[in-house]
């Protein structure tokens, strides 16, 4: 082609057009393009007609922004004459995007003076609903009343399809009861708006006055009013309309089938959506994309990955972004990260990376199979971001346990003006329940309140939550009280608070309120009532309520249940009678119940079953250093240094290494964090001066470190100051030459507190006239005046 051109320069305007034609015919863009190169090399005059043609040309194969450039450089008597040729590239714009393009092409047209016809304003109205521009679809709705178009049947149908698409139903009606001649497709526009909105009820009214009026449903009518059935789950009128279909032969169109398909799957019958799919001869991308999302909603992901591996085949792979991101979460669903890497791939070389929808899914993806490191690469990879990028990487490093991450970013996401949702919040109330961000919190819970997320009830449940962790049980009270809409998880946050709390009577009585107002217990509302019994020391209460589980509720124990019960009753001592429930127990007992069991057997000094329980533990496998710790701390107790240094070996031999104690306390809302030992905080010389003084008055009130705690074998006087700088004293220490005197002190620690640590606190508060309140892994300690609330029985 190239050759011929050039042989025989032809300048033939006929001749061009002629071939500019073919090329549309044989679908041969690179012959269009040819001749484009021919005329920009030879610097060949461009006629007008050439340019027009070029420009249809460029449109036909959707190159919009080729077609927009050569059109740019039809001179402009000629381009302002030729108001088909402006529709022409409108409408492809409004069909294909960008549409904003199409908005600023009808708006270049009439302020250039070029007088659009009734079929620009149809065109330029599809834009304008595509971006949700209310001002313009309006103005628009004004110029066709002053021409007096207002009559007229295409451009009414565009009316109330903007109408409808922006939400503005009764606008869209009023232009519809106006419209002296309404087709079906006009009806079809008005169907479709109500059905999007998922206004079931009225969209069944509009087919009965459409059939009512004389005019039969044809398959696009059916194709509108799917998704609002499939809303309401109204799966009998689903079959009906299925049936209708097949009687009027529309099920053999892909759209009707691609519609009833998904129409099953929002009425969550699986079973039916698959058979619609094997009925449908030549899927398109969209049918393989909704079969795919059906499956991944009904956690059928391993059906998911196989539908997409047919569908690369199938397509030959063309696959669409939101394809490619619904199999991302099946990904994620499955922790199948192999696989998810390979669609990551797979998108970039699709050249989809850039869509805000994949890249927020590769978040999710990386969250929940726990590459947090990977995660926080591509977060700062991702061109754009958006606040669904954001809530992923918080929620995202929350479930890692990286809370102080997920707090950074909330607020580089404050400081982006990426104003927080209703998602970032319910991500961002765990964090500070986490770090026990108070002030932040209930900043956090203001601004709720503004935004009106309160209204949901699961803001509130992590509210409730929030307040519970950070100390402040009454405000998480308070908030369940206002709820205006409760449900189970609601009652299981409020009464494992009441829990952590050392507040068992206060659980155990609104658990009873629970039942009084109609909720079901679940499994979870178990484990934090039994988990409450536990920390009061409420051990016949604890007994009662398991038993009842599945004698009242037909609740099965399972190992959590039985684990709470070995807490129970090892913690009030009962440490045979919770070998007997382990020994009798329906499930076999895993290394969490023997460890539970060997905490006991360490508190009460019950070392012969404790070594017997070690052995139980070895056998099975150790789960964490915890176990290693706890064999460790009772022969260290019993003075048997050297079984407590074999057991240390042993320990770093299988490649456990011990958890760092780490306690954090907020000041001023800044969070400081202390590991035991830590000299490295910038108050060290004031934090160590206090800590010499509370120990000479801690000495002077009976004070004497209990070194078993001390795993080394030092003198005694080390001893004393290994004790001395345990992370939760630093805190303290440092909480009391922070604050004003008087002003309680909060601190979080990611252990159990030890029990030198938990007499000292009581001194503390004796010493410095303060409440002092330490939340460890177990619960929360309450220090005043020389006693703690947990009554020494943790």
């Amino acid at each position: 082609m190239a050759t011929a051109v050039g042989r025989t320069s032809i300048t033939n305007t006929t001749f061009y057009l002629h071939i500019l034609e073919s090329s549309i015919k044989s679908r041969s863009l690179a012959n269009a393009k040819t001749i484009h190169q021919h005329f920009l090399k030879q610097n060949l005059n461009y006629s007008s007609i050439i340019l027009d043609k070029l420009t249809r040309v460029y449109i036909s194969f959707h190159h919009l922004h080729l077609a927009h450039r050569v059109f740019d450089k039809i001179p402009y008597p000629e381009r302002k004459n030729n108001v088909l040729l402006w529709n022409q590239l409108i409408r492809a714009y409004a069909w294909e995007g960008p549409f904003d393009h199409a908005i600023n092409l009808y708006l270049e047209m009439t302020q250039s003076g070029v007088t659009p016809n009734k079929y620009t304003y149809p065109f330029a109205l599809k834009a304008c609903s595509a971006i949700q521009d209310i001002e313009l679809g309006k103005t628009i709705h004004d110029r066709v009343k002053s021409e007096f178009l207002d009559d007229d049947v295409y451009v009414c149908t565009a009316l109330v399809d903007f109408y409808a698409k922006c939400g503005l139903l009764e606008d869209a009606r009023q232009v519809f009861d106006k419209m002296s001649n309404r087709d079906v497709v006009a009806w079809n526009a008005m169907i479709a708006g109500s059905s999007l909105h998922g206004m079931y009820q009225k969209t069944m009214k509009l087919i009965e006055e459409m059939q009512d009026a004389g005019l039969r449903p044809n398959s696009s009518t059916i194709v509108a009013i799917l998704p609002a059935i499939g809303e309401a789950s109204e799966l009998m009128q689903g079959k009906a309309i299925h049936g209708f279909s097949i009687r009027n032969r529309f099920n053999n169109n892909v759209v009707v089938g691609t519609g009833l398909l998904d129409m099953y799957a929002k009425c969550e019958h699986l079973d039916y959506t698959r058979r619609v799919f094997d009925t449908i001869n030549v899927k398109n991308e969209v049918t393989w994309s909704a079969m795919i999302t059906a499956c991944v909603a009904k956690d059928s992901s391993m059906e998911a990955l196989k539908l997409f591996n047919q569908a690369i085949v199938n397509n030959n792979g063309n696959i669409s972004p939101v394809t490619l991101s619904t199999i991302l979460r099946a990904c994620a669903n499955l922790s199948n990260i192999k696989t998810g890497r390979c669609i990551h791939g797979y998108s970039i070389k699709l050249g989809f990376i850039s869509h805000l929808t994949i890249s927020n899914t590769l978040l999710s993806l990386y969250s929940k199979c726990g590459i947090l490191q990977d995660t926080m690469r591509f977060f700062y990879e991702m061109e754009f971001k958006d606040t669904v990028s954001f809530n992923s990487i918080i929620s995202g490093c929350v479930q890692n346990g990286d809370a102080g991450i997920a707090f950074n970013m909330f607020e580089k996401m404050k400081k982006l003006r990426i104003n927080p949702d209703m998602e970032t919040m319910i991500g961002f109330f765990p964090t500070c329940s986490h770090l026990a961000a108070l002030k932040h919190g209930a900043c956090g819970h203001g601004y709720a309140i503004t935004q009106g997320f309160t209204k949901s009830t699961k803001v509130c449940n992590a509210i409730i939550d929030m307040y519970s962790k950070c100390g402040k049980i009454n405000l998480g009270r308070l908030v369940f009280d206002r709820m205006n809409t409760r449900d189970v998880i609601s009652w299981n946050a409020m009464i494992f608070g009441y829990g952590i709390h050392g507040l068992g009577f206060e659980a155990i009585t609104l658990f009873e309120n629970m039942l009084k107002d109609g909720f079901n217990p679940d499994g979870v509302t178990f484990i934090c009532v039994l988990s409450a019994c536990s920390h009061s020391r409420l051990v016949e209460k604890g007994k009662d309520l398991y038993y009842s589980m599945n004698e009242k509720f037909q609740i099965s124990p399972k190992i959590e249940h039985c684990l709470c019960m070995v807490d129970l009753l090892g913690r009030a001592g009962l440490v045979s009678e919770a070998h007997e429930f382990i020994l009798e127990m329906p499930l076999t007992p895993d290394v969490r119940i023997w460890s539970a069991l060997l905490g006991a057997c360490r508190i009460h000094k019950d070392f012969n079953l404790g070594e017997e329980i070690s052995r139980k533990i070895k056998i099975l496998g150790h789960e964490s250093s915890g176990n290693f710790v706890i064999l460790s701390n009772m022969y260290s107790t019993a003075k048997r240094f050297d079984d407590a240094a074999r057991t240390r070996v042993i320990q770093k031999e299988k490649g456990f290494k011990k958890i760092p104690g780490c306690s954090w306390i907020e000041i001023d809302g800044n969070v400081h964090m202390f590991v035991g030992g830590d000299k490295s905080h910038p108050w060290w010389v004031l934090i160590k001066r206090r800590l010499d003084e509370l120990l000479v008055g801690m000495k002077e009130l009976g004070y004497d470190g209990d070194y078993g705690f001390v795993l080394q074998d030092v003198e005694e006087e080390e001893k004393g100051h290994i004790l001395l700088y345990h992370s939760e004293k630093l805190a303290v220490a440092f909480g009391d030459v922070s604050l004003r005197l008087g002003k309680s002190i909060f601190v979080s620690k990611n252990l159990r507190v030890c029990v030198d640590c938990h007499t000292a606190l009581k001194y503390m508060s004796m010493i410095m006239k303060r409440e002092i309140t330490v939340r460890d892994t177990i619960r929360f300690h309450h220090f005043k005046d020389g006693s703690c609330n947990c009554g020494d029985f943790w």
